[in-house]
């Protein structure tokens, strides 16, 4: 789906409408070029009445006017120990920063306003370590925001926390938009960063649910790559504390955050806190996506071809398996009780969503209704993937005969020639 197919868009509209999203953007995002872009695609959401606080990062900036004044700071990205003169860079590099922000957002008609709505106070002594300015969130004005939100303003929140005697203390920018998602029960955290998304063990990881995700953490925490580590952490922490989802995409793609928030594929990795994706029974709505899902299957004869009236005969056979309401694959059961047998049957797995292991969750879905419903075995009939069948599902090649008398007359009209697999259950 194109990010500007307005089709597209209307369907998550219901869904969105006065829905609070954080998005919070690194620095180095904030400065480059398709940050414009980005700018936009907050204007179009806030035009679907989405509520948007940005939040924003200034590592990269903390460092080049560090470069520039020859010193070394003692805390870039928030996390460490901040001392007077790394204050002083952090605030001017975020002072800086909330500027452009306010400035892009003002070139497309939006109004903004920088806040003092997160309340910090020191991080103290850790291991008896004086983390001086660094500060951590202690509380969100939570009527300062709603206030700003319900007229319209996009609150700007810089990665600066401030107390009730005046002093400003360098918080992680990450932190920031945690602590903001949890206070306004936002419905999405999207972090926008330089990255692609989580990389885990060198791959791209499209979607975890978050308490997997914490799992890795704590038995392998360098499966996820360094840079996207806080993201990690917080993202877990956002979903734990009741923020449904957590994106992290690249702010360099055109088109990125529309592409992410308005199609079922996205371009980043989300982080999900409950089982967002499930397989259930098709309904007559249905019919027309399933044969969309298999055209391509059906063109190169990996699969039969299906009528609109051939689905909604044997409906009940039909399963899908959706994400965030989206069907991405889909399967049949046909059964044959005189005979105790079931056919697996109509697998199919979008393209965007190959290789995440969905199509074996189908198999094992329908195995387990087969067995639920008392069958002895499940027949698999395929030109192309029997391969896929006998590796993945432990299918094993049968003969025609092995077909019920009804199936074995559709088989041998059909001259299609298929493979027979058949799995018996024990």
């Amino acid at each position: 789906m194109k990010p500007t197919d307005l089709r597209g868009i209307l369907q998550y509209i219901p869904r969105f409408r006065e829905k609070i999203f954080i998005i919070a953007v690194d620095g180095a995002i904030v400065t480059d070029e398709n940050f414009a872009n980005i700018l936009l695609d907050v204007a179009v959401l806030r035009s679907l009445n989405i509520r948007v606080v940005l939040v924003h990062g200034a590592s990269a900036q903390i460092r080049t006017l560090a470069d520039q004044k020859g010193i070394a700071p003692s805390n870039i990205d928030g996390c460490g120990i901040t001392d007077n003169m790394t204050l002083g860079l952090a605030l001017t590099a975020s002072n800086r920063l909330t500027h452009e922000i306010l400035e892009g957002l003002s070139a497309n008609d939006l109004r903004a306003a920088n806040t003092n709505a997160v309340i910090a106070h020191p991080m103290g002594i850790l291991h008896g370590v004086d983390q001086q300015y660094t500060g951590k969130v202690e509380r969100v004005d939570v009527e300062l925001l709603q206030t700003l939100l319900s007229q319209g303003i996009v609150p700007v929140a810089p990665p600066l926390g401030f107390d009730g005697d005046g002093k400003t203390y360098r918080v992680n920018s990450d932190s920031v938009a945690l602590a903001i998602a949890c206070a306004l029960k936002a419905t999405k955290v999207i972090y926008i960063t330089t990255q692609d998304g989580l990389i885990v063990r060198g791959q791209l990881t499209r979607h975890i649910l978050s308490s997997d995700l914490e799992k890795l953490l704590e038995s392998d925490v360098s499966a996820v790559n360094a840079e996207m580590l806080s993201k990690a952490i917080h993202a877990v922490q956002a979903c734990q504390n009741g923020v449904p989802r957590v994106h992290i995409i690249n702010g360099r793609v055109d088109d990125g955050l529309l592409s992410e928030v308005f199609s079922n594929e996205g371009i980043g990795t989300l982080v999900y806190a409950n089982e967002y994706e499930m397989v259930r029974r098709a309904l007559k709505k249905d019919i027309r996506s399933i044969l969309m899902l298999i055209k391509k299957s059906v063109d190169s004869e990996e699969l039969v071809k299906r009528t609109y009236a051939s689905v909604e005969k044997q409906l009940g056979d039909y399963f899908i398996y959706e994400i965030d309401r989206n069907p991405v694959a889909c399967v049949a059961l046909h059964t044959y009780p005189e005979v105790s047998k079931g056919e697996l049957a109509c697998l199919y797995v979008n393209a965007s969503h190959e290789n995440q292991g969905i199509g074996q969750k189908m198999i094992q879905f329908v195995e387990n209704k087969a067995r639920e419903m008392g069958l002895s075995e499940l027949i698999v009939l395929s030109t192309q993937t029997f391969a896929y069948f006998q590796s993945k599902a432990g299918f094993q090649e049968g003969t025609p005969d092995d077909l019920p008398a009804a199936r074995r007359e559709k088989y041998d009209a059909s001259g299609r020639k298929s493979k027979v697999l058949i799995k018996k259950f024990k």
